[in-house]
Protein backbone atom coordinates (compact mmCIF):
# COMPACT_ATOMS: atom_id res chain seq x y z
CA UNK A 1 0.00 0.00 0.00
CA UNK A 2 2.80 2.42 0.93
CA UNK A 3 4.49 1.64 -2.38
CA UNK A 4 1.35 2.57 -4.29
CA UNK A 5 0.97 5.81 -2.32
CA UNK A 6 4.61 6.68 -2.90
CA UNK A 7 4.19 6.21 -6.64
CA UNK A 8 1.21 8.56 -6.55
CA UNK A 9 3.06 11.12 -4.44
CA UNK A 10 0.57 10.67 -1.59
CA UNK A 11 0.75 9.81 2.13
CA UNK A 12 -1.93 8.37 4.39
CA UNK A 13 -2.60 9.33 8.01
CA UNK A 14 -4.79 8.57 10.99
CA UNK A 15 -5.62 11.32 13.45
CA UNK A 16 -6.91 10.52 16.93
CA UNK A 17 -8.99 13.49 17.99
CA UNK A 18 -8.87 12.75 21.73
CA UNK A 19 -5.06 12.53 22.00
CA UNK A 20 -4.38 14.70 18.93
CA UNK A 21 -1.89 12.00 17.82
CA UNK A 22 -1.05 11.65 14.13
CA UNK A 23 0.04 8.37 12.58
CA UNK A 24 1.50 8.40 9.06
CA UNK A 25 2.21 5.90 6.35
CA UNK A 26 5.87 4.88 6.06
CA UNK A 27 6.48 7.08 2.99
CA UNK A 28 5.57 10.38 4.69
CA UNK A 29 9.18 11.64 4.64
CA UNK A 30 9.37 10.98 0.91
CA UNK A 31 6.26 13.10 0.35
CA UNK A 32 7.20 15.80 2.88
CA UNK A 33 10.99 15.47 3.24
CA UNK A 34 11.57 18.87 4.84
CA UNK A 35 8.99 18.63 7.63
CA UNK A 36 10.60 17.80 11.02
CA UNK A 37 9.51 14.51 12.64
CA UNK A 38 8.31 16.18 15.85
CA UNK A 39 5.93 18.39 13.82
CA UNK A 40 4.28 15.26 12.43
CA UNK A 41 3.35 13.69 15.78
CA UNK A 42 0.50 15.94 16.92
CA UNK A 43 -2.24 17.73 15.04
CA UNK A 44 -1.51 20.95 16.94
CA UNK A 45 2.19 20.89 15.97
CA UNK A 46 1.36 20.10 12.35
CA UNK A 47 -1.14 22.98 12.35
CA UNK A 48 1.65 25.47 13.16
CA UNK A 49 3.09 24.83 9.70
CA UNK A 50 -0.19 25.49 7.88
CA UNK A 51 -0.89 28.76 6.00
CA UNK A 52 -2.93 30.87 5.85
CA UNK A 53 -5.20 29.44 8.61
CA UNK A 54 -3.47 27.11 11.11
CA UNK A 55 -6.74 25.65 12.41
CA UNK A 56 -8.09 24.81 8.96
CA UNK A 57 -7.80 21.01 9.41
CA UNK A 58 -9.44 20.89 12.83
CA UNK A 59 -12.26 23.22 11.77
CA UNK A 60 -12.98 21.08 8.70
CA UNK A 61 -13.57 18.10 11.00
CA UNK A 62 -15.02 19.56 14.19
CA UNK A 63 -17.22 22.39 12.89
CA UNK A 64 -19.18 20.57 10.23
CA UNK A 65 -22.95 20.09 10.56
CA UNK A 66 -23.01 16.56 9.09
CA UNK A 67 -23.55 13.46 11.25
CA UNK A 68 -21.78 10.12 11.04
CA UNK A 69 -24.38 7.45 10.24
CA UNK A 70 -21.86 4.64 10.42
CA UNK A 71 -19.80 5.20 7.31
CA UNK A 72 -17.99 8.36 8.39
CA UNK A 73 -18.21 11.93 7.02
CA UNK A 74 -15.94 13.02 4.18
CA UNK A 75 -14.15 16.36 3.81
CA UNK A 76 -11.64 17.94 1.43
CA UNK A 77 -9.40 20.94 2.08
CA UNK A 78 -6.40 22.70 0.54
CA UNK A 79 -3.68 24.55 2.43
CA UNK A 80 -0.13 25.73 2.26
CA UNK A 81 2.55 24.04 4.36
CA UNK A 82 5.80 25.81 5.26
CA UNK A 83 8.33 23.48 6.91
CA UNK A 84 10.39 26.38 8.31
CA UNK A 85 10.40 30.18 8.00
CA UNK A 86 12.86 30.34 5.09
CA UNK A 87 11.30 27.41 3.21
CA UNK A 88 8.89 27.84 0.30
CA UNK A 89 5.21 27.03 0.76
CA UNK A 90 4.19 23.55 -0.39
CA UNK A 91 0.54 23.29 -1.41
CA UNK A 92 -1.33 20.30 0.01
CA UNK A 93 -4.62 18.77 -1.02
CA UNK A 94 -6.06 16.71 1.85
CA UNK A 95 -8.99 14.30 1.49
CA UNK A 96 -10.31 12.47 4.52
CA UNK A 97 -13.22 10.98 6.42
CA UNK A 98 -13.92 11.38 10.12
CA UNK A 99 -15.70 8.81 12.25
CA UNK A 100 -17.79 9.54 15.32
CA UNK A 101 -17.37 8.14 18.83
CA UNK A 102 -20.14 7.08 21.21
CA UNK A 103 -21.14 10.74 21.75
CA UNK A 104 -21.58 11.32 18.00
CA UNK A 105 -18.63 13.72 17.84
CA UNK A 106 -15.54 13.11 15.67
CA UNK A 107 -13.27 10.58 17.33
CA UNK A 108 -10.69 9.85 14.67
CA UNK A 109 -9.86 10.73 11.07
CA UNK A 110 -8.45 8.72 8.22
CA UNK A 111 -7.16 10.58 5.21
CA UNK A 112 -4.68 11.06 2.40
CA UNK A 113 -2.70 14.15 1.51
CA UNK A 114 -0.82 14.91 -1.66
CA UNK A 115 1.29 17.75 -2.94
CA UNK A 116 -0.56 19.84 -5.53
CA UNK A 117 1.88 22.64 -6.37
CA UNK A 118 1.12 22.45 -10.10
CA UNK A 119 -2.56 23.19 -9.71
CA UNK A 120 -1.93 25.99 -7.27
CA UNK A 121 0.76 27.48 -9.52
CA UNK A 122 -1.70 27.39 -12.43
CA UNK A 123 -4.37 29.06 -10.32
CA UNK A 124 -1.87 31.64 -9.12
CA UNK A 125 -0.91 32.35 -12.73
CA UNK A 126 -4.57 32.78 -13.66
CA UNK A 127 -5.03 35.08 -10.68
CA UNK A 128 -2.09 37.22 -11.75
CA UNK A 129 -3.36 37.32 -15.33
CA UNK A 130 -6.75 38.48 -14.08
CA UNK A 131 -5.06 41.33 -12.21
CA UNK A 132 -2.50 42.39 -14.81
CA UNK A 133 -2.62 44.20 -18.11
CA UNK A 134 -1.50 41.64 -20.71
CA UNK A 135 0.62 44.14 -22.67
CA UNK A 136 2.59 45.88 -19.91
CA UNK A 137 2.23 43.53 -16.95
CA UNK A 138 1.02 46.46 -14.81
CA UNK A 139 -2.15 46.25 -12.76
CA UNK A 140 -5.26 46.40 -14.91
CA UNK A 141 -7.86 49.09 -14.33
CA UNK A 142 -10.07 46.98 -12.05
CA UNK A 143 -7.27 46.18 -9.64
CA UNK A 144 -5.79 49.67 -9.90
CA UNK A 145 -9.18 51.00 -8.77
CA UNK A 146 -9.19 48.50 -5.89
CA UNK A 147 -5.69 49.60 -4.84
CA UNK A 148 -6.83 53.22 -5.07
CA UNK A 149 -9.81 52.52 -2.80
CA UNK A 150 -7.47 50.90 -0.27
CA UNK A 151 -5.14 53.92 -0.44
CA UNK A 152 -8.05 56.30 0.24
CA UNK A 153 -9.16 54.23 3.24
CA UNK A 154 -5.60 53.97 4.58
CA UNK A 155 -4.97 57.71 4.20
CA UNK A 156 -8.17 58.53 6.08
CA UNK A 157 -7.37 56.07 8.85
CA UNK A 158 -3.77 57.22 9.41
CA UNK A 159 -4.35 60.91 8.56
CA UNK A 160 -1.82 60.76 5.75
CA UNK A 161 -1.99 61.92 2.14
CA UNK A 162 -1.16 60.49 -1.25
CA UNK A 163 -1.32 61.50 -4.88
CA UNK A 164 -3.17 59.82 -7.70
CA UNK A 165 -1.81 60.64 -11.14
CA UNK A 166 -2.83 59.88 -14.69
CA UNK A 167 -0.01 59.92 -17.22
CA UNK A 168 -1.35 60.17 -20.77
CA UNK A 169 0.89 59.55 -23.80
CA UNK A 170 0.38 62.46 -26.18
CA UNK A 171 -0.70 61.85 -29.79
CA UNK A 172 -0.68 58.06 -29.59
CA UNK A 173 -3.32 57.95 -32.34
CA UNK A 174 -0.84 59.66 -34.67
CA UNK A 175 1.70 56.93 -33.97
CA UNK A 176 -0.93 54.29 -34.78
CA UNK A 177 -1.66 56.00 -38.06
CA UNK A 178 1.97 56.73 -38.98
CA UNK A 179 3.66 53.48 -37.94
CA UNK A 180 0.95 50.96 -37.07
CA UNK A 181 -0.43 49.51 -33.86
CA UNK A 182 2.61 47.29 -33.26
CA UNK A 183 4.83 50.34 -32.85
CA UNK A 184 2.26 51.98 -30.58
CA UNK A 185 2.33 48.85 -28.39
CA UNK A 186 6.13 49.09 -28.21
CA UNK A 187 5.79 52.72 -27.13
CA UNK A 188 3.25 51.86 -24.43
CA UNK A 189 5.52 49.13 -23.03
CA UNK A 190 8.54 51.45 -23.04
CA UNK A 191 6.62 54.23 -21.27
CA UNK A 192 5.47 51.71 -18.67
CA UNK A 193 9.10 50.63 -18.13
CA UNK A 194 10.29 54.23 -17.73
CA UNK A 195 7.58 55.04 -15.22
CA UNK A 196 8.29 51.87 -13.25
CA UNK A 197 12.00 52.71 -13.09
CA UNK A 198 11.16 55.97 -11.32
CA UNK A 199 8.76 54.62 -8.71
CA UNK A 200 9.54 54.42 -5.02
CA UNK A 201 8.89 51.36 -2.91
CA UNK A 202 5.18 51.18 -2.07
CA UNK A 203 4.04 53.18 -5.11
CA UNK A 204 1.49 51.46 -7.37
CA UNK A 205 1.37 51.52 -11.18
CA UNK A 206 -1.52 50.37 -13.35
CA UNK A 207 -2.71 50.76 -16.92
CA UNK A 208 -5.80 52.95 -16.71
CA UNK A 209 -6.78 52.81 -20.40
CA UNK A 210 -5.21 52.63 -23.86
CA UNK A 211 -2.72 55.49 -23.56
CA UNK A 212 -3.07 56.29 -19.85
CA UNK A 213 -1.28 54.97 -16.78
CA UNK A 214 -2.53 55.43 -13.22
CA UNK A 215 -0.10 56.02 -10.36
CA UNK A 216 -0.67 55.87 -6.61
CA UNK A 217 2.13 57.75 -4.85
CA UNK A 218 2.01 57.07 -1.10
CA UNK A 219 2.90 59.78 1.44
CA UNK A 220 3.00 62.40 -1.27
CA UNK A 221 2.22 66.06 -0.53
CA UNK A 222 1.14 68.65 -3.09
CA UNK A 223 4.75 69.89 -3.42
CA UNK A 224 6.07 66.34 -3.78
CA UNK A 225 3.46 65.75 -6.48
CA UNK A 226 4.87 68.54 -8.64
CA UNK A 227 8.44 67.21 -8.30
CA UNK A 228 7.36 63.63 -9.05
CA UNK A 229 5.37 64.72 -12.10
CA UNK A 230 8.36 66.51 -13.60
CA UNK A 231 10.50 63.41 -12.99
CA UNK A 232 8.06 61.24 -14.92
CA UNK A 233 7.60 63.79 -17.72
CA UNK A 234 11.36 64.17 -18.18
CA UNK A 235 11.86 60.41 -18.20
CA UNK A 236 9.41 60.05 -21.06
CA UNK A 237 10.36 63.23 -22.93
CA UNK A 238 14.16 63.33 -22.79
CA UNK A 239 15.02 60.00 -24.43
CA UNK A 240 14.07 58.79 -27.90
CA UNK A 241 12.11 55.52 -27.94
CA UNK A 242 13.66 52.91 -30.26
CA UNK A 243 11.07 50.85 -32.12
CA UNK A 244 11.05 48.27 -34.89
CA UNK A 245 10.11 51.03 -37.35
CA UNK A 246 12.69 53.52 -36.15
CA UNK A 247 13.13 56.02 -33.29
CA UNK A 248 10.08 57.83 -31.94
CA UNK A 249 10.02 61.04 -29.91
CA UNK A 250 7.40 61.20 -27.18
CA UNK A 251 5.79 63.52 -24.71
CA UNK A 252 3.20 62.82 -22.04
CA UNK A 253 0.81 64.95 -20.04
CA UNK A 254 -0.07 64.43 -16.38
CA UNK A 255 -3.14 65.20 -14.31
CA UNK A 256 -3.13 64.60 -10.57
CA UNK A 257 -5.16 65.05 -7.41
CA UNK A 258 -4.10 65.13 -3.78
CA UNK A 259 -6.13 62.72 -1.66
CA UNK A 260 -7.98 62.60 0.60
CA UNK A 261 -7.89 66.40 0.65
CA UNK A 262 -9.54 66.76 -2.75
CA UNK A 263 -10.78 63.21 -3.31
CA UNK A 264 -12.48 61.21 -0.57
CA UNK A 265 -13.37 58.20 -2.71
CA UNK A 266 -11.65 56.26 -5.48
CA UNK A 267 -14.34 57.41 -7.91
CA UNK A 268 -13.68 61.08 -7.08
CA UNK A 269 -9.94 60.56 -7.45
CA UNK A 270 -10.30 58.98 -10.89
CA UNK A 271 -12.79 61.50 -12.27
CA UNK A 272 -10.90 64.54 -10.97
CA UNK A 273 -7.57 63.24 -12.21
CA UNK A 274 -9.04 62.68 -15.67
CA UNK A 275 -10.34 66.22 -15.59
CA UNK A 276 -6.91 67.51 -14.58
CA UNK A 277 -5.26 65.53 -17.39
CA UNK A 278 -7.62 67.02 -19.98
CA UNK A 279 -6.86 70.50 -18.63
CA UNK A 280 -3.12 69.85 -18.95
CA UNK A 281 -3.55 68.73 -22.57
CA UNK A 282 -5.68 71.76 -23.45
CA UNK A 283 -3.15 74.16 -21.98
CA UNK A 284 -0.01 72.56 -23.37
CA UNK A 285 0.83 69.00 -24.33
CA UNK A 286 3.62 67.58 -22.21
CA UNK A 287 2.63 69.52 -19.09
CA UNK A 288 1.30 68.82 -15.59
CA UNK A 289 -1.87 70.05 -13.93
CA UNK A 290 -3.13 69.39 -10.40
CA UNK A 291 -6.86 69.40 -9.66
CA UNK A 292 -8.16 72.12 -7.34
CA UNK A 293 -11.71 73.23 -6.50
CA UNK A 294 -13.15 75.78 -8.88
CA UNK A 295 -16.27 77.68 -7.83
CA UNK A 296 -17.14 78.88 -11.34
CA UNK A 297 -16.68 75.41 -12.85
CA UNK A 298 -18.85 73.79 -10.18
CA UNK A 299 -21.54 76.44 -10.65
CA UNK A 300 -21.50 75.89 -14.42
CA UNK A 301 -21.85 72.16 -13.91
CA UNK A 302 -24.90 72.70 -11.75
CA UNK A 303 -26.33 74.85 -14.53
CA UNK A 304 -25.48 72.13 -17.07
CA UNK A 305 -27.29 69.51 -15.01
CA UNK A 306 -30.34 71.74 -14.63
CA UNK A 307 -30.43 72.67 -18.30
CA UNK A 308 -29.93 69.05 -19.33
CA UNK A 309 -32.93 68.00 -17.25
CA UNK A 310 -34.94 70.85 -18.75
CA UNK A 311 -33.98 69.93 -22.33
CA UNK A 312 -34.90 66.27 -21.86
CA UNK A 313 -38.19 67.21 -20.23
CA UNK A 314 -38.94 69.74 -22.99
CA UNK A 315 -38.28 67.11 -25.67
CA UNK A 316 -40.54 64.59 -23.96
CA UNK A 317 -43.28 67.19 -23.42
CA UNK A 318 -42.98 68.72 -26.94
CA UNK A 319 -41.92 72.09 -25.56
CA UNK A 320 -39.14 72.54 -28.12
CA UNK A 321 -40.56 75.07 -30.60
CA UNK A 322 -39.40 77.28 -33.46
CA UNK A 323 -38.90 81.00 -33.66
CA UNK A 324 -38.77 82.49 -37.17
CA UNK A 325 -36.40 85.33 -38.08
CA UNK A 326 -36.94 86.96 -41.47
CA UNK A 327 -34.17 87.13 -44.06
CA UNK A 328 -35.22 89.86 -46.53
CA UNK A 329 -34.07 91.10 -49.93
CA UNK A 330 -31.64 93.94 -49.45
CA UNK A 331 -33.34 96.11 -52.10
CA UNK A 332 -37.08 95.44 -51.78
CA UNK A 333 -37.10 94.33 -48.10
CA UNK A 334 -39.46 91.52 -49.09
CA UNK A 335 -39.03 88.24 -47.12
CA UNK A 336 -36.88 85.72 -48.99
CA UNK A 337 -36.90 83.01 -46.33
CA UNK A 338 -37.06 82.62 -42.57
CA UNK A 339 -34.34 81.21 -40.34
CA UNK A 340 -35.72 78.75 -37.78
CA UNK A 341 -34.24 79.25 -34.34
CA UNK A 342 -34.77 76.75 -31.52
CA UNK A 343 -36.68 77.82 -28.42
CA UNK A 344 -37.66 75.97 -25.26
CA UNK A 345 -41.06 76.98 -23.90
CA UNK A 346 -41.43 77.24 -20.10
CA UNK A 347 -44.74 78.97 -19.66
CA UNK A 348 -47.01 81.48 -21.32
CA UNK A 349 -44.64 83.75 -23.23
CA UNK A 350 -41.51 82.41 -21.45
CA UNK A 351 -38.78 80.87 -23.58
CA UNK A 352 -35.13 79.86 -23.39
CA UNK A 353 -33.16 81.08 -26.41
CA UNK A 354 -30.83 79.08 -28.64
CA UNK A 355 -27.62 80.40 -26.95
CA UNK A 356 -28.92 78.98 -23.65
CA UNK A 357 -29.81 75.60 -25.16
CA UNK A 358 -27.51 74.64 -28.01
CA UNK A 359 -24.05 74.96 -26.35
CA UNK A 360 -25.12 72.85 -23.37
CA UNK A 361 -26.89 70.34 -25.63
CA UNK A 362 -23.73 70.02 -27.76
CA UNK A 363 -21.46 69.65 -24.74
CA UNK A 364 -23.61 66.99 -23.07
CA UNK A 365 -24.50 64.98 -26.17
CA UNK A 366 -28.14 66.04 -26.43
CA UNK A 367 -27.83 68.09 -29.60
CA UNK A 368 -28.59 65.09 -31.79
CA UNK A 369 -32.03 64.77 -30.14
CA UNK A 370 -32.63 68.51 -30.44
CA UNK A 371 -31.64 68.52 -34.12
CA UNK A 372 -33.98 65.60 -34.83
CA UNK A 373 -36.87 67.48 -33.25
CA UNK A 374 -36.01 70.70 -35.10
CA UNK A 375 -35.95 68.82 -38.41
CA UNK A 376 -39.41 67.39 -37.74
CA UNK A 377 -40.79 70.82 -36.85
CA UNK A 378 -39.27 72.51 -39.91
CA UNK A 379 -40.56 69.89 -42.32
CA UNK A 380 -44.03 70.01 -40.74
CA UNK A 381 -44.04 73.79 -41.06
CA UNK A 382 -42.96 73.66 -44.70
CA UNK A 383 -45.71 71.14 -45.44
CA UNK A 384 -48.27 73.36 -43.68
CA UNK A 385 -47.14 76.59 -45.41
CA UNK A 386 -46.41 75.87 -49.11
CA UNK A 387 -45.60 79.54 -49.83
CA UNK A 388 -42.68 79.68 -47.35
CA UNK A 389 -38.98 78.86 -47.49
CA UNK A 390 -37.22 78.01 -44.21
CA UNK A 391 -33.65 77.46 -43.11
CA UNK A 392 -32.40 75.46 -40.15
CA UNK A 393 -29.03 75.19 -38.43
CA UNK A 394 -27.45 71.84 -37.68
CA UNK A 395 -24.63 70.97 -35.31
CA UNK A 396 -21.30 69.41 -36.37
CA UNK A 397 -22.25 65.97 -35.04
CA UNK A 398 -25.46 65.92 -37.06
CA UNK A 399 -23.63 66.10 -40.38
CA UNK A 400 -22.32 62.57 -39.77
CA UNK A 401 -25.38 61.15 -37.97
CA UNK A 402 -26.89 58.25 -39.96
CA UNK A 403 -30.13 58.48 -37.98
CA UNK A 404 -30.55 62.11 -39.06
CA UNK A 405 -30.16 61.03 -42.67
CA UNK A 406 -32.71 58.26 -42.20
CA UNK A 407 -35.14 60.79 -40.71
CA UNK A 408 -34.71 63.38 -43.44
CA UNK A 409 -35.11 60.82 -46.21
CA UNK A 410 -38.27 59.50 -44.58
CA UNK A 411 -39.70 63.01 -44.10
CA UNK A 412 -38.92 64.12 -47.65
CA UNK A 413 -40.70 61.04 -49.01
CA UNK A 414 -43.69 61.71 -46.74
CA UNK A 415 -43.90 65.39 -47.79
CA UNK A 416 -43.08 65.80 -51.51
CA UNK A 417 -41.94 69.29 -52.53
CA UNK A 418 -40.67 70.22 -49.08
CA UNK A 419 -36.97 69.59 -49.76
CA UNK A 420 -36.81 72.31 -52.42
CA UNK A 421 -37.96 74.95 -49.91
CA UNK A 422 -35.53 73.98 -47.15
CA UNK A 423 -32.10 75.55 -46.62
CA UNK A 424 -29.61 73.82 -44.34
CA UNK A 425 -27.17 76.16 -42.60
CA UNK A 426 -23.75 74.80 -41.69
CA UNK A 427 -21.42 76.85 -39.52
CA UNK A 428 -18.01 77.67 -40.92
CA UNK A 429 -16.35 75.76 -38.06
CA UNK A 430 -17.93 72.57 -39.43
CA UNK A 431 -16.74 73.33 -42.94
CA UNK A 432 -13.07 73.43 -41.94
CA UNK A 433 -13.05 70.08 -40.09
CA UNK A 434 -13.17 67.63 -42.99
CA UNK A 435 -13.93 69.16 -46.33
CA UNK A 436 -14.30 65.81 -48.13
CA UNK A 437 -16.79 64.34 -45.65
CA UNK A 438 -18.74 67.59 -45.66
CA UNK A 439 -18.87 67.62 -49.46
CA UNK A 440 -20.60 64.24 -49.35
CA UNK A 441 -23.12 65.63 -46.88
CA UNK A 442 -23.77 68.68 -49.09
CA UNK A 443 -24.17 66.61 -52.24
CA UNK A 444 -26.75 64.32 -50.65
CA UNK A 445 -28.84 67.29 -49.54
CA UNK A 446 -28.58 68.95 -52.93
CA UNK A 447 -29.70 65.71 -54.57
CA UNK A 448 -32.95 66.11 -52.63
CA UNK A 449 -33.27 69.66 -53.97
CA UNK A 450 -32.32 71.48 -50.75
CA UNK A 451 -29.88 74.36 -50.62
CA UNK A 452 -26.85 74.86 -48.41
CA UNK A 453 -25.76 78.00 -46.61
CA UNK A 454 -22.45 78.57 -44.81
CA UNK A 455 -23.31 80.38 -41.58
CA UNK A 456 -21.04 82.83 -39.69
CA UNK A 457 -18.68 83.09 -42.67
CA UNK A 458 -15.53 85.02 -41.74
CA UNK A 459 -15.42 83.77 -38.16
CA UNK A 460 -13.21 80.81 -39.11
CA UNK A 461 -10.72 80.02 -41.83
CA UNK A 462 -12.75 78.59 -44.69
CA UNK A 463 -11.40 79.76 -48.01
CA UNK A 464 -13.54 80.71 -51.00
CA UNK A 465 -11.87 77.83 -52.82
CA UNK A 466 -13.41 75.46 -50.27
CA UNK A 467 -16.79 77.11 -50.75
CA UNK A 468 -16.58 76.40 -54.47
CA UNK A 469 -15.45 72.84 -53.76
CA UNK A 470 -18.40 72.29 -51.44
CA UNK A 471 -20.91 73.66 -53.91
CA UNK A 472 -22.81 75.77 -51.38
CA UNK A 473 -25.53 78.18 -52.48
CA UNK A 474 -25.50 80.94 -49.87
CA UNK A 475 -22.83 82.66 -47.76
CA UNK A 476 -24.05 84.26 -44.52
CA UNK A 477 -21.48 86.85 -43.45
CA UNK A 478 -20.73 86.77 -39.73
CA UNK A 479 -22.61 89.56 -37.95
CA UNK A 480 -19.53 90.50 -35.93
CA UNK A 481 -18.18 92.15 -39.09
CA UNK A 482 -21.53 93.59 -40.19
CA UNK A 483 -22.85 95.29 -37.08
CA UNK A 484 -20.22 98.07 -37.10
CA UNK A 485 -19.77 98.73 -40.82
CA UNK A 486 -21.30 102.21 -40.42
CA UNK A 487 -18.44 103.12 -38.04
CA UNK A 488 -15.51 100.86 -38.98
CA UNK A 489 -13.58 101.25 -42.24
CA UNK A 490 -11.88 97.88 -41.67
CA UNK A 491 -15.20 96.08 -41.35
CA UNK A 492 -16.53 97.85 -44.43
CA UNK A 493 -13.54 96.73 -46.48
CA UNK A 494 -13.83 93.17 -45.21
CA UNK A 495 -17.56 92.80 -45.83
CA UNK A 496 -17.43 94.47 -49.25
CA UNK A 497 -14.60 92.13 -50.30
CA UNK A 498 -16.51 89.04 -49.18
CA UNK A 499 -19.63 90.11 -51.06
CA UNK A 500 -17.62 90.74 -54.23
CA UNK A 501 -15.79 87.39 -54.05
CA UNK A 502 -19.00 85.49 -53.33
CA UNK A 503 -20.70 86.99 -56.36
CA UNK A 504 -17.73 86.06 -58.53
CA UNK A 505 -18.33 82.46 -57.45
CA UNK A 506 -22.06 82.73 -58.18
CA UNK A 507 -23.06 82.62 -54.50
CA UNK A 508 -25.86 84.57 -52.87
CA UNK A 509 -24.92 86.60 -49.77
CA UNK A 510 -26.72 87.30 -46.51
CA UNK A 511 -25.48 89.94 -44.06
CA UNK A 512 -26.33 89.09 -40.45
CA UNK A 513 -26.85 91.46 -37.49
CA UNK A 514 -27.92 94.44 -39.59
CA UNK A 515 -28.74 97.07 -36.96
CA UNK A 516 -29.59 100.28 -38.80
CA UNK A 517 -30.47 101.91 -42.11
CA UNK A 518 -26.96 103.18 -42.73
CA UNK A 519 -25.56 99.66 -42.61
CA UNK A 520 -28.38 98.46 -44.88
CA UNK A 521 -27.53 101.24 -47.37
CA UNK A 522 -23.87 100.16 -47.55
CA UNK A 523 -24.89 96.55 -48.10
CA UNK A 524 -27.37 97.46 -50.80
CA UNK A 525 -24.75 99.54 -52.64
CA UNK A 526 -22.22 96.68 -52.46
CA UNK A 527 -24.74 94.28 -53.94
CA UNK A 528 -25.50 92.15 -50.90
CA UNK A 529 -28.51 90.01 -51.77
CA UNK A 530 -30.22 89.64 -48.37
CA UNK A 531 -30.03 91.18 -44.91
CA UNK A 532 -31.06 89.90 -41.51
CA UNK A 533 -31.10 91.41 -38.05
CA UNK A 534 -32.73 93.92 -35.74
CA UNK A 535 -33.53 96.29 -38.60
CA UNK A 536 -35.63 93.77 -40.51
CA UNK A 537 -37.31 92.02 -37.59
CA UNK A 538 -36.38 89.82 -34.64
CA UNK A 539 -37.28 86.17 -34.31
CA UNK A 540 -40.84 85.38 -33.26
CA UNK A 541 -42.60 82.17 -32.35
CA UNK A 542 -45.59 83.50 -34.29
CA UNK A 543 -45.66 82.68 -38.00
CA UNK A 544 -44.81 86.03 -39.67
CA UNK A 545 -46.34 84.97 -42.98
CA UNK A 546 -49.73 84.49 -41.30
CA UNK A 547 -49.69 88.09 -40.07
CA UNK A 548 -49.77 89.75 -43.51
CA UNK A 549 -52.82 90.17 -45.70
CA UNK A 550 -51.24 88.51 -48.72
CA UNK A 551 -48.04 86.55 -49.02
CA UNK A 552 -45.07 88.14 -50.74
CA UNK A 553 -43.60 86.38 -53.76
CA UNK A 554 -40.97 83.90 -52.72
CA UNK A 555 -37.50 85.07 -53.73
CA UNK A 556 -35.29 82.70 -55.68
CA UNK A 557 -32.18 82.09 -53.61
CA UNK A 558 -30.74 79.37 -55.75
Amino acid sequence: MDTVLACLGQAAFTWDMASDALSWSANIHEVLPDVPSDAMELGAEFAKLIEPQPHLRREAVMHGSAQDLGQGVSYQIEYGLRARLSAPVVWIEETGRWFAGADGKPAYVRGILRINNERHAHEEQLRKLSQRDPLTGDLNRTHLAAALAEAVEEAARFRSSFAFMLIGIDHLARLNEAFGFDVADEVICEVSRRIRARLRGGDVLGRFSGNKFGLILKNCTADDMQVAAERFLAGIRDEIVPTASGPVSLTASIGAVNAPRYARTAEEAMSRTQEALETAKRRRRGSFHAWHPNVERDAQRRVNIRVTDEIVAALNEHRIVMAFEPVVEAVSRQPAFYECLVRMRHGEGEFSLAPDIVPVAEKLGLIRLVDHRVLELVVEELARSPQVQLSLNISPDTTMDPNWWASIESLFRAYPGVAERMIVEITETIAIQDIDDLRGFVNRLKDFGSRIAIDDFGAGYTSFRNLRKLGVDIVKIDGAFVQNIARSADDRAFVQTMIDLAHRLGLKTVAEWVQDEEAARFLRIWGCDYIQGRLTGLASTQRPWDLVAAPHPVADVR
